[in-house]
């Protein structure tokens, strides 16, 4: 996923540049909107590498590569509330495990996911909370534990989504290797999905997506 540059850090942290041309065209469609996934490359990358997928869901992709829960929270307004979805797909927390913004504890990576859920609950929308994908290490921050972190951030993300009457989206559990990494055939570099991790993605997704719609 990478580290942001200092000098895109600093002229526009949040990236909230990224989506605006796009939300002010799908805003003044008439297009009904039903679902938005916010999140970073994992959700960015999964439009780019299977675009029919969103348009035959009528799903919208609001990922940036790098991003973190902070950098979302920011953009999180602007690139979901005021889009009036019915549900948002919050798939977020490995980048700041990464410490692509700093070092980040696990208890402020759910305070910012928290945040966002109850932005979007006071608003209307329906919440589904995503288990972080799993990986072994970072080849851009080497060291950081995730095996060991996310894990224990995914258990937190499932007690926050039980607490509140959120859904909760097990990826991790589809796509774990038995030893916290991510299946070697479902990715290119051990953090990202390939074509196949998308596709394992998919019907879980679809299907979590319908139940809430069918309450």
């Amino acid at each position: 996923m990478g580290l942001f540059g200092q000098d895109q850090l600093g002229e526009d942290w949040a990236d909230l540049r990224r989506y605006q041309q796009e939300n002010t065209e799908l805003k003044a469609s008439a297009h009904s909107l039903d679902v938005v996934l916010m999140g970073n490359s994992i959700t960015e990358s999964w439009v780019a590498m299977r675009p029919i997928f969103f348009r035959r869901n009528g799903y919208v992709g609001r990922g940036i590569s790098g991003q973190t829960t902070a950098q979302m929270l920011v953009r999180f307004r602007q690139d979901v509330i005021d889009l009036h979805p019915k549900i948002v797909v919050i798939l977020a927390g490995t980048n700041d495990i990464a410490g692509n913004t700093g070092p980040t504890t696990n208890d402020q990576i759910i305070n910012n996911i928290s945040s966002m859920a109850n932005l979007a609950e006071y608003h209307g929308l329906q919440v589904i909370l995503c288990a972080v994908l799993p990986a072994a290490d970072y080849t851009w921050a080497p060291g950081m534990q995730p095996q060991i972190r996310i894990p224990a951030l995914n258990e937190q993300l499932k007690l926050l989504a039980n607490k509140n009457g959120y859904s909760f989206l097990d990826y991790f559990g589809a796509m774990d290797d038995g030893e916290a990494g991510l299946r070697s055939e479902l990715t290119y570099d051990g953090v990202h999905p390939n074509k196949a991790g998308y596709k394992v993605m998919e019907p879980l997704l679809v299907q979590v997506i319908d139940d809430v719609m069918d309450r």
